[in-house]
């Protein structure tokens, strides 16, 4: 009998050396299993040099066969392998030695489909650890909070609950952004989410090709806004999700929008701080790269 087998999904568009790094970090992973990395170019031409085979370790080249974008990306991925676990890696984060073997064996203990890490944040010569507690995995928590330190990169999931009860990737969201987010809301709604309390994965912050586009942001927002109920059951959730719009219509220089959105969002929940700086920004007392960088320096976003 073969051994069990963990698929690894990098989606990766033309960032050909940070790519390389997250592949290396992926195949000194020391676990007892072997691991096929599935590499999906998307919208780019594919680089077949990074392919590999070796005994227990290859990485295979694919094309994007699905939709245009992150989420289409990770799930051909997805749907190339048949392994019992899926891991996925952004193209510019790096796994740290010992990942993988601490989530498959808090698996194996727990019992659970799904399990993240925490990671270090680096930013603009900054790093930060954030590492999230059990307890913020829970849907409530989650829908209200969000948890960035929840990064995808982190992500390992038992193939029949992807394919199953979870789903794959949503396709359909505007942009792709926040995918990972709708994803893990799917993922917390199914079960428990096990946490290994280390930071595990260094995630390179701010090079997102989603942090500045903010008409996407804008679109994606009212589309998540439609597909979960669990938005309207908790004003603090629903005025978190309504501030980051607003916030994202003050950036667009949309300022008359931005201003009943800030309306909208404290009408919700008056103490919505996304709320205070979308108003700032459409009273252009600050800019919105400046407090996207402030956040950013400290691990958050906006």
């Amino acid at each position: 009998m073969s051994r069990p087998r963990i698929d690894v999904v990098i989606a990766t568009r033309n960032r050909p050396e940070l790519l390389r790094r997250a592949i290396a970090g992926v195949l000194a992973q020391d676990v007892d299993r072997d691991l096929t990395c599935h590499v999906v170019f998307d919208q780019c031409e594919p680089d077949q040099g990074i392919a590999h085979e070796s005994p227990g370790r290859s990485v295979r080249v694919l094309t994007n066969t699905r939709s245009p974008g992150l989420a289409g990306a990770r799930n051909s991925g997805i749907l190339a392998g048949d392994g019992d676990l899926v891991a996925f890696c952004d193209d510019d984060d790096v796994w740290a030695p010992g990942k993988l073997a601490a989530q498959v064996a808090l698996l194996d203990a727990e019992g659970t489909d799904c399990c993240v890490t925490g990671i270090t944040v680096e930013y603009d010569g900054h790093a930060v650890d954030r590492v999230p507690e059990p307890h913020e995995l829970e849907l409530a928590h989650l829908a209200r909070h969000r948890v960035m330190a929840a990064h995808p990169s982190s992500v390992v999931v038992r193939r029949p609950a992807l394919l199953g009860p979870i789903g794959l990737v949503d396709e359909e969201i505007p942009g792709s952004y926040g995918e990972d987010f709708d994803w893990l809301l799917r993922a917390a709604e199914v079960g428990r989410v096990s946490v290994v309390p280390r930071p595990l994965v260094r995630v390179h912050w701010g090079g997102s090709q989603f942090s500045r586009q903010w008409q996407t942001i804008v679109d994606a927002i009212e589309y998540s806004l439609d597909k979960h109920a669990v938005f309207h059951r908790d004003p603090h959730a629903l005025g978190r999700l309504y501030g980051r719009r607003a916030f994202a219509l003050a950036a667009l220089g949309q300022r008359a929008e931005a201003r009943r959105a800030v309306v909208s969002t404290l009408r919700v929940a008056p103490r919505e701080p996304r709320a205070y700086l979308a108003a700032s920004v459409a009273l252009r007392m600050v800019s919105a790269e400046r407090l996207l960088d402030l956040a950013h320096r400290r691990g958050h976003g906006i």
